[in-house]
């Protein structure tokens, strides 16, 4: 196994649960022998005395390369303050430039080859928007920072779900229903599938991936009696795909594609909307499932749920979404260093 870079982890809203489940992730990782060890330590970016609040040893370093030395006794921290105080369940838009900053910074260490990845710590859009934050959301953010670096495959950001064996891809993310026919074009379907196809073999080591594409409506429209997406959109676009290479099934009815034995005929899934990926990803693994951006010239996942205002501080936070965004993190970054 190829040795690699840190990880370089943003600690997201400090006022979330961020600060907390990076203390007991580390907690996990940071000493656990075998399989249980990330493939590579991990360094914070982000304020280390809010850290330091969370009960485990932190040590300030100057650049990453120092984490590999403090990652088995403390929590390696790149010390960037917060401006203002920090209450654990209260969310400070003050801070919000400083949350924003942090995610620059882990980007330019992760571009620099600093570090092999990027595993970001969750942030609440209300206090990014008050502080003039012009983005959706992470996704589009890092897709930003990372726009003018060349990029041999096809451009994401592609946003994909992951638990257990399931590798959810998204076409749309957070659209409402009504608008999903206009948005679902064969065009757009094709570009996802195309980033789906080249980071299974880049982040993944599957030399011929299998996805399965996921029909819009009931029954994949029954030839049109339910609908006209899958006869004139979906089916002509995976027609298309196939015709380039790609390993792609027709439109197929979403209630029978996610059960163990449809599983195991893809490597990934192209769904065409939120609830249609999501369902399945959190039934299989309510509390350890992953978002992982695909199509970016950086590795970056990070934990599947939000910031915890209502539960941070009071020391029930769960860290397991957050150490398997380390672990695929890890994962992924080693097999882009070895191919």
């Amino acid at each position: 196994m190829t040795t690699l870079r840190p990880l370089i982890v943003t600690m997201g809203d400090p006022a979330g649960v961020g600060p907390e489940i990076i203390a007991r992730a580390w907690s996990v990782l940071g000493s656990a022998p075998g399989p249980l060890a990330p493939v590579a330590p991990f360094v914070v970016v982000g304020d280390a005395d809010v850290l330091k609040a969370q009960g485990q040893p932190v040590e300030a370093v100057l650049s990453p390369a120092d984490a590999a030395g403090v990652f088995g006794r403390a929590i390696p921290v790149l010390h960037h303050p917060a401006p203002a105080p920090v209450t654990a369940g209260q969310p400070e838009p003050a801070n919000a430039v400083a949350v924003a900053d942090w995610i620059e910074r882990g980007v330019d260490l992760v571009l620099s080859g600093e570090g092999c990845g990027l595993v970001t710590a969750p942030i609440a859009k209300a206090p990014m928007y008050a502080s003039g934050f012009r983005f959706p959301g992470h996704t589009e953010f890092i897709a930003e920072l990372t726009a003018d670096v060349p990029f041999s495959g096809t451009r994401g950001p592609v946003m994909m779900l992951t638990a257990q064996n399931l590798r959810a891809c998204l076409v749309t993310i957070h659209v409402p229903i009504d608008q999903l026919p206009e948005l679902v074009t064969g065009e757009r379907v094709a570009r996802v599938a195309r980033v789906v196809h080249e980071s299974m073999k880049r982040d993944f080591s599957i030399n011929a991936p299998r996805l399965a594409l996921a029909a819009l409506n009931p029954h994949a429209g029954e030839g049109g009696a339910i609908g006209l997406q899958e006869v004139t959109v979906l089916r002509p676009a995976a027609e298309a795909l196939r015709a380039e290479g790609l390993n792609i099934t027709d439109p197929l009815p979403a209630d029978t594609l996610f059960h163990e034995e449809a599983r195991a005929r893809y490597d990934a899934v192209v769904c065409l909307y939120h609830d249609q990926a999501l369902i399945p990803v959190k039934t299989l693994d309510f509390w350890g499932g992953v978002n992982a951006t695909l199509g970016l010239p950086i590795v970056r996942t990070s934990p599947d749920h939000g910031t915890g205002f209502d539960i941070a501080g009071k020391g029930i936070a769960r860290a397991d979404s957050f150490i398997a965004a380390v672990r695929l993190a890890s994962e992924m970054a080693s097999a882009r260093a070895n191919r």
